[in-house]
């Protein structure tokens, strides 16, 4: 029976891949950690080929920990970091330079300088997006202007460029194909999420020949074969889309106002928005969820650059951390820190702020202050952060009853309470927590036939826990309030 679905999840900080039977139960996944790279303060890079090295192993250890035959996967699909810019040439399937990352902040300078000159109004009515260094088009342009020969051989046609998910279709078809899928499109700062087509005036603006560009298909349809010689099958390829729409799938969020955030690397809350392309008028964005038989769902997203890997950096820069799951414990034991604020902007601030120049920093230490402390303030943090993009999402006219919530961190459960005190609305969290992967294997599955409508993947979906709101308004605003204090003192000056 070729009802098994495989899955590929390329993310910020690792890659993994997972066989799902037909009702979503995992039958098998492998997950690998890959470097991170900071050239220089606010730039951040990835090898290509170790992220190609990690795809190939972990989808093919799941593969082989499945124990199915070949030809019992009916599909594949593929959900990855967004915003991530490569460039490759078309014959050698070489990088020219490492993917530019899209915490990467390099470009913030040529940002301004479009700002400065009006830009920014146009390009958020073609794109739903704001000039930003996080979007794809300055990372490209950058390559283009700074490696050698690389804007001669694009003009020349020679080149390809492409968002991870583009960069890994064309490395399992072996070529064969140089494909993206709207919602991946939709980050680009180059894609006109009203007309669905590239936009040669932002082509113009950010001095980009069309050659370099993919084709943009559907969410769920036909991406061709993965080459047998690459994990030892031809597995179709039906389904592609950027982590976070992947995500709202996985949640089920299929009718307009579901929302769902995710806290990963980084944390995205998202709200289907339906046929309607919302414009925010609080510097959130608005995007495509996913295209699907030509048809485009619009949602409303608001992301914060740093949730996890914040929890990283305690565990591995910092040192005070032995692994992230003891922050539950460690924040039971300590209760809430109202005193210190630890503002963790290493990349900037993201949504509502938009702070491309803003640092982290810690607040409110005193001779007392400990690591417990600091640790418990590091996850309230994200807790406030996400406060912000609801608070903003409520100005806009969202205001969702629930928030679903899937990624690494929502197996703290003292985290989930807090955020649910913060918000000051249920949270809740599904039984499978990988949604962001099981969100790519329902695609798929939807694409080649064995869901037959996006209501088949909502009745798959099932809740483990709900958070309810405990605190009394008076002290959640006292908390919030410390917050938006810290925020303001370690905001840029520019």
């Amino acid at each position: 029976m070729t009802d098994y679905l495989l899955a590929i999840d390329q993310g910020t900080s690792s890659s993994r891949a997972i066989v799902f039977d037909a009702s979503a139960q995992k039958i098998s996944s492998a997950q690998q950690e890959f470097a991170q790279h900071y050239p220089q303060p606010g730039w951040v890079e990835h090898e290509p080929e170790a992220i190609w090295a990690s795809v190939v192993d972990v989808t093919q250890q799941a593969l082989t920990a499945s124990k199915l035959k070949e030809g019992q996967i009916a599909a594949l699909g593929i959900t990855n970091q967004r915003e991530t810019t490569l460039v490759w040439d078309r014959d050698t399937g070489e990088c020219l330079y490492n993917a530019i990352v899209w915490q990467d902040r390099r470009t913030a300078k040529r940002c301004a300088e479009l700002k400065k000159a009006g830009a920014e109004g146009a390009v958020a009515a073609k794109t739903g997006l704001r000039l930003d260094p996080y979007f794809s088009a300055t990372k490209l342009a950058w390559i283009l202007d700074n490696v050698d020969g690389a804007r001669k051989r694009a003009e020349a046609g020679k080149l390809a460029f492409g968002t991870i998910d583009c960069f890994l279709l064309w490395r399992l078809t072996d070529g064969r194909v140089h494909a993206t899928d709207a919602s991946n499109a939709a980050r680009t700062l180059l894609f006109n999420i009203h007309d669905q087509c590239w936009d040669d005036e932002l082509l113009r603006l950010f001095n980009i020949p069309a050659s370099l560009l993919p084709e943009v298909r559907d969410c769920a349809g036909d991406f061709g074969v993965c080459a047998k010689t690459v994990l030892g099958s031809e597995i179709p390829i039906r389904a592609m889309a950027g982590d976070q729409q992947a995500a709202l799938v996985g949640q089920a969020g299929f009718e307009p106002g579901m929302t769902k955030s995710t806290y990963g690397t980084g944390c995205f809350v998202i709200t289907n928005t339906g046929d309607t392309a919302l414009q925010s008028h609080n510097k959130l964005l608005t995007t495509v969820a996913w295209r699907l038989a030509g048809k485009v769902t619009y949602a409303l997203e608001g992301s914060l650059f740093v949730a996890g890997s914040a929890m990283q950096w305690l565990r591995d820069e910092l040192q005070i951390l032995d692994a992230a799951p003891d922050s539950q414990s460690i924040a039971e034991r300590t209760g809430i820190v109202g005193n210190i604020h630890v503002v963790p902007a290493f990349a900037g601030l993201g949504a509502p702020y938009w702070d491309a120049e803003a640092r982290g920093a810690i607040l409110g230490l005193s001779r007392d202050s400990n690591r417990d402390q600091i640790i418990t303030a590091t996850l309230q943090a994200i807790a406030y952060q996400t406060r912000d993009l609801s608070q903003a999402m409520a100005d806009d006219g969202v205001r969702p009853a629930v928030i679903r919530v899937d990624g690494g961190m929502v197996s703290n459960d003292w985290f989930l309470q807090f955020l649910a005190d913060v918000l000051g609305i249920p949270v809740e969290r599904p039984v499978n927590v990988e949604s962001t992967v099981l969100g790519a294997a329902c695609l798929a599955g939807l694409s080649c036939g064995l869901y037959p409508s996006l209501q088949e993947i909502a009745g798959l979906w099932q809740s483990d826990a709900k958070f309810r709101p405990q605190m009394d308004d008076a002290r959640r605003q006292e908390l919030y309030a410390g917050w938006l204090a810290a925020v303001a003192r370690i905001r840029s000056t520019n």
